[in-house]
């Protein structure tokens, strides 16, 4: 009984944090308020004194990624801004409205599509893109927020461009085509979980998606014309990411998003010269982007205080055998994935583990089933987890309630996780 106690202490020192950033969220004391909160009190129950937390927290602000996070986001925010306030995202839609005549296919659609540009928080990259596609159709904006989230991730079991992939090929040491022959699967399950539990008939009734009427055929040059920032943004992106890969290892990936989105806002301002410069001082100037730069923040204080407080190795230390072998390939890569809710932070944090206990237990040829229950259930934390930057930012956007949108991704995520399972062990 005591090695049980023992065992659990830190798996519960973590899950009260976890409730505890739950609880400042349901108070609406702010979400990065909340998130600075569990990271604080989550540092001390791991031992770590107020020092170290206030150094932690510095360097984490200091860090390369969290500034190109900073950057990619607030050139996301001035793109989406410029396309919306000149117009040009409504005239992309009306281009567009001949081809995509469903309207369930078309709130799918631009998530589906951005989501092809591996980046951080690229979900409020398409949400100017589904509020416009859905501003005639009477639906909630906890509806809006949730299939913009959902959809936005289809693509990361697939989409040999998302960091956490290259992580987990770097780790594992394996091709791509074995890994990705394993993990494929995901994609359809979660284009068809999002169907089910958001768009079907009976849960968007006819009447909640009354659209104006749509034309005939599609206007291919108008499509075109319209949609060449997102073009440039994401075929830019893809690619210049690609060759700075293979040519330029050295010079973070982070460099070529940056650019692609660069060009592709002055391509906006070139195609609306009557946007001028001042509508960049009026983005700058506005809350949301400042409440949304205080999340980003905090997740990174948070994810930088996790780390430094060693809360899975805690958590891995007092686990063995078969036991360990459980909590790195199920239990942990959801826990971190859920608490953290990053792709690369479940990756790195508990796959190095899952692959030492493999190879502790001689079981090197069972890698790839454990991997991939290792993904679907990282995945799943990371699509549950009411910190994940896309489902914050959304939720941000939007301006709906967190905790019921949240409670509207346990069910298709369950979904996601039980697929997870069973891959499982068709591939043992």
């Amino acid at each position: 009984m005591e090695s049980l106690i023992t065992t659990l202490v830190p798996f519960l020192k973590v899950l009260f944090a976890f409730i505890l950033m739950l609880f400042g969220m349901r108070m609406k004391i702010g979400l990065g308020l909340s998130i600075l909160i569990g990271g604080i009190v989550m540092g001390f129950l791991f031992g770590l004194g107020p020092v170290p937390i206030v150094k932690t927290g510095l360097v984490a602000l200091t860090q390369e990624k969290f500034l190109f996070l900073l950057a990619i986001v607030g050139l996301i925010l001035v793109l989406s801004d410029g396309m919306e306030r000149s117009g040009q995202s409504r005239r992309l839609m009306g281009a567009l409205s001949g081809f995509l005549k469903s309207p369930r296919l078309r709130l799918l659609f631009f998530p589906a599509l951005i989501g092809l540009l591996p980046m951080p928080g690229g979900a409020i990259f398409s949400a100017p893109m589904v509020k416009t596609v859905s501003e005639n159709m009477r639906i909630t904006n906890s509806d809006r927020a949730v299939i913009n989230y959902w959809f936005r991730h289809v693509w990361e079991l697939v989409w040999p461009l998302y960091p956490a992939i290259i992580l987990t090929l770097g780790l594992a040491d394996i091709r791509i085509v074995d890994l990705l022959s394993c993990t494929w699967p995901g994609t359809p399950v979660m284009l068809l979980a999002g169907w089910w539990f958001f768009l079907r008939p009976g849960v968007l009734d006819t009447s909640e998606l009354v659209v104006e009427v749509v034309p005939e055929v599609g206007n291919k040059s108008v499509a075109l014309r319209e949609g060449m920032p997102l073009l440039i943004a994401i075929v830019g992106a893809v690619s210049l990411e690609s060759l700075i890969d293979v040519f330029f290892p050295a010079i973070p990936f982070e460099f070529g998003v940056i650019a692609a989105l660069v060009a592709a806002v002055l391509c906006v301002m070139v195609q609306n010269a009557d946007l001028g410069p001042g509508f960049l001082k009026e983005v700058v100037k506005k809350k949301s982007l400042w409440s949304i730069i205080f999340v980003i923040m905090a997740i990174f204080v948070f994810k930088d205080i996790m780390n430094e407080a060693g809360v899975v190795t805690e958590m891995a230390r007092v686990a063995g055998g078969e036991a360990a072998l459980f909590a790195s390939a199920m239990f942990l890569p959801f826990l971190v994935g859920m608490v953290s809710g990053l792709s690369m932070a479940y990756v790195g944090a508990s796959f190095p583990l899952l692959l030492g206990v493999l190879q502790s237990l001689g079981m090197q040829d069972q890698m790839m089933p454990y991997l991939t229950l290792g993904i679907f259930s990282g995945l799943t934390g990371v699509m549950a987890s009411p910190i994940h930057i896309c489902f914050v930012l959304t939720c941000e956007y939007f301006q709906c309630d967190i905790g019921r949108t949240w409670k509207k991704v346990i069910g298709p995520s369950i979904v996601f996780f039980l697929s997870g399972i069973v891959l499982f062990y068709l591939l043992k």
